[in-house]
Order: structure tokens, then C-alpha cells, then sequence
């Protein structure tokens, strides 16, 4: 019987992206927030929807919560973050 290893790395590099274009300023801008679900995330965003709003002048807010905190998130979250201005995703461990 012959035992074969496989080598688990990749022996390529992932192409080197580009950071998204930022705004000068968030004021007037509408932000998402994608959640990933976990507990630690409620209190967090909370405190971020208020910094966005009231230091920020963020116009609105839109938080959204993924179904399973360890994919992508869906489709119809990633369509309607086509609308906003920004967006910060997070952890909550």
C-alpha cells in the first residue's frame, strides 16, 4: 500500500487588491452594518450606530445580521448594501 502526503499551501500568492475609494467625511452618508450574529456584536454596533449619528453625522444607519455567522453573507444583504455609502462588517467573539 502506498501512503500518499499531499502538500496543504498554496503555492501561489492571491492577487493583491485594491482598498475601496474613502469618503472625506461620513456626514449626510448612509453606513451599513453587517453583524455576524454573535452576542458580542449587540452592544458594539449600538454604541457605533449612536459615534455614526451623532459624531459622524451619518445621515442613516442600516444594520443587517447574517443567518450563519461562519459564511457570506446572503445575497439579498450583499444587493441591498449596493445602496449605501459605506459599509463595516464585524465580529462579536
Amino acid at each position: 500500500m502506498t501512503l500518499h502526503v499531499l502538500d496543504p499551501t498554496n503555492e501561489t500568492a492571491p492577487p493583491l487588491g485594491q482598498p475601496a475609494p474613502r469618503h472625506a467625511t461620513l456626514a449626510g452618508k448612509t453606513v451599513g452594518v453587517i453583524s455576524n450574529g454573535k452576542e458580542g456584536t449587540k452592544g458594539f454596533f449600538a454604541h457605533l450606530d449612536r459615534m455614526l449619528r451623532e459624531e459622524l453625522g451619518a445621515a442613516a444607519v442600516v444594520t443587517r445580521v447574517k443567518a450563519n455567522y461562519s459564511a457570506p453573507a446572503e445575497a439579498p444583504i450583499l444587493e441591498e448594501a449596493k445602496g449605501w455609502d459605506a459599509v463595516i462588517t464585524g465580529i462579536g467573539d
